[in-house]
């Protein structure tokens, strides 16, 4: 168990996506759980009830070095077990035997103990309902339900037989089938139904990630099919027109230059509607992108607030500061942990300033570098003499900051 958590120490929690984050919790949830059961439902009530005469005490002892054992075999199958689960791995049943023969054990030092008079019955039960609870945490992610259920019956039913051979009181005998039962559903209720929550969260985030390579697909398709509809055209006729200026050329004809100057007038053509294509693809619509920020934001659980308006802005400048806008709010999903968002915009002394602010940055050094989304922003906005800047604004806070001149702005963004 300590070396899986070491494990985990390796990755900072900012790093980590929120399933993650939520299966981590999880399984430390499991850990405390399994010796707090321990504590307080086998250790302190055995050692205070149980008899001081030699065989009792050296039962006893027994019976609390079986215990921690079985937490320690807890705490080395919570997370294989919960992989069982997920389907990331089977699990054995070779690998519970150990457990299984710990429970055993604790069972017999349970009743031996009560047999020969030392150790009160309901500390008895208290103890077999640790016991019951430190295997079916585990029990309960490798075996289907209705199987978990049918075994637990077996059990009930011979435990109970052995109280009313033992104790010989019907209290005695349905208290022991009541701390079966129970024993089983808060197993069945903490192990079961928290594995459940947790892959349904993983298939949430898997479908998220899924969707967002769709979406990029379809862009590219798109864009794509729109590049073939205007080159496929001209550049059959293209061939057509220089395979024939070739034939009439080697004839001596002079109808040669007219196919090839036909051949640069298609050529000239097409290339001004590439021009066409890639400029709709790369425009952006600053008024658009807020409001698609402000949705993208607010689904993934982040308050996002926008100050400012668009209105009055060259259609140039709206262009690159809706890139802008664009490359931030996927920054702010993708990196960090991020609760809240501030985006302003302000027109001012013949300038157009964005800020997008937001909290939940990681201290780690790859936040602070660069990478290409914001050079290929510098790159848009250098066209129009505009200027960006990123960096921390504070503890755990990122600030992405452009300004963009408007009396140099020119009409049209250029293509390259």
């Amino acid at each position: 168990m300590l070396g899986g958590i070491r494990g985990w120490q390796r990755r900072n929690w900012r790093d980590r996506s929120k399933a993650e984050r939520v299966e981590l919790q999880t399984v430390i949830t499991w850990y405390a759980a399994v010796w707090v059961f321990e504590l307080t439902w086998l250790t302190l009530p055995v050692a205070g009830a149980v008899r001081h005469r030699p065989l009792p005490l050296v039962l006893g002892g027994l019976l609390l070095v079986v215990g921690v054992l079985q937490c320690l075999a807890a705490g080395r199958l919570a997370r294989p077990a919960l992989g069982h689960y997920l389907g990331r791995g089977a699990l054995t049943a070779r690998t519970l035997r150990p457990s299984l023969v710990l429970l055993a054990l604790a069972l017999v030092l349970i009743w031996v103990l009560v047999l020969t008079g030392g150790l009160d019955p309901w500390a008895a039960r208290l103890a077999m309902g640790a016991a019951l609870l430190t295997f079916g945490l585990l029990y309960g992610l490798v075996v289907a339900v209705r199987v978990l259920l049918r075994r637990a019956t077996v059990l009930a039913v011979v435990l109970m037989a052995t109280s009313a051979l033992v104790l010989r009181a019907l209290v005695d005998v349905l208290m022991t089938g009541l701390m079966v039962v129970f024993a089983m559903a808060v197993s069945l209720l903490a192990a079961r139904c928290g594995a459940w929550t947790l892959s349904v969260l993983w298939e949430a985030e898997r479908a998220r990630e899924v969707e967002a390579r769709l979406a990029v697909a379809e862009e590219r398709l798109r864009f794509g099919r729109d590049l073939h509809d205007v080159l496929g055209r001209n550049l059959a006729v293209i061939a057509l027109k220089a395979e024939l200026a070739v034939q009439l050329a080697r004839r001596g004809r002079p109808e040669a230059v007219d196919q090839m100057t036909e051949v640069q007038r298609l050529a000239q053509e097409s290339q001004r509607e590439v021009r066409a294509v890639v400029r709709g693809y790369r425009e952006a619509d600053l008024e658009a992108e807020l409001a698609g920020a402000h949705g993208v934001l607010a689904a993934a659980g982040i308050a996002c607030s926008i100050t400012g308006s668009a209105a009055g802005l060259p259609a140039p400048v709206q262009s690159a500061l809706g890139w802008v806008v664009r490359e931030a709010a996927t920054n702010v999903l993708r990196h960090g942990d991020a609760r809240s968002c501030a985006i302003t915009l302000r027109i001012d002394d013949g300038r157009a300033d964005l800020s997008v602010e937001n909290d939940g940055v990681p201290d780690s050094p790859a936040r602070d570098r660069p990478g290409s989304g914001l050079a290929g922003l510098r790159e848009r906005l250098a066209e129009l003499d505009g200027t960006l800047r990123a960096g921390p604004a504070g503890p755990g806070r990122f600030r992405l900051t452009v300004e963009v001149p408007l009396r140099t702005a020119p009409t049209e963004t250029p293509v390259r």
